[in-house]
């Protein structure tokens, strides 16, 4: 049997590549977007009473990685990558529907649109839906989860001098936290965990409307090199 959903909303995201992307919500707090809701959805009465809820459960279609295909097995990043495990048991974005999930913070409701942070979701993810977060329910004391039982140990962040500048000033034009945005979301290492770059190596990922770069001078630290702005 066959069924056709329909997005909801889309959320206009910090991140614009899905390179840097925390591999899970909540390891950015300073990550933020706007869900933006769609007819008939971008009434009032649709969000009635959320305004009571700190946290909601976000339904979403992984839109860049969609395939006809299905997979059994995938090397999930947290396990650098070079670990096969049955799709079931991962929360990798190669899913049988191209279904994701992620709890994120609700700063603010308003009719037609959801101010959120602490997500990991791409700019332009189409939402399928939009659930309360229960806390007697959605939280497990006892849980165990072996492959994943705390977060990523994080690495050390050191800014350029420059940088550090660039960052404050695209902050207080972006309105955004964003030099705590990049510091978190760095930390979280987002290079292919097998991978052990040269000094000269340069990464970059694109942050709202500016290009972060950095490059590794030590393999267990980054170093931040400049912000610019990119339309």
């Amino acid at each position: 049997m066959n069924h056709s959903v329909a997005p909801v909303g889309i959320l206009r995201s910090c991140f614009k590549e899905k390179f840097a992307i925390p591999r899970q919500p909540q390891l950015a707090p300073a990550a933020r977007g706007v869900l933006e809701l769609l007819p008939p959805f971008d009434q009032g009465d649709a969000v009635a009473g959320l305004e009571q809820v700190s946290h909601v459960w976000l339904l979403f279609l992984f839109h860049q990685a969609l395939e006809d295909k299905p997979r059994l097995k995938v090397r999930p990043p947290r396990l650098g990558g070079n670990k096969s495990m049955g799709v079931f048991a991962t929360r990798a974005t190669h899913r049988p529907n191209g279904i994701g999930q992620s709890v994120v913070r609700l700063d603010k409701v308003e009719p037609g649109r959801l101010f959120l942070s602490g997500i990991d979701l791409l700019d332009g993810t189409p939402v399928l839906d939009i659930k309360p977060y229960v806390p007697y329910a959605d939280s497990i004391g006892d849980a165990v989860n072996e492959m994943a039982s705390a977060p990523p140990a994080p690495i050390p962040v050191q800014w350029g001098e420059q940088a550090l500048l660039q960052a404050r000033e695209h902050a207080l034009r972006l309105g955004e936290p964003l030099a705590e945005l990049i510091e978190q979301c760095l930390a979280q290492d987002p290079r292919p965990a097998y991978q052990i770059p040269p000094v000269e190596r340069i990464y970059g990922v694109k942050f709202w409307d500016v290009q972060v770069r950095w490059h590794y001078p030590h393999p267990d630290m980054i170093r931040v090199l400049e912000v610019v702005h990119e339309p």
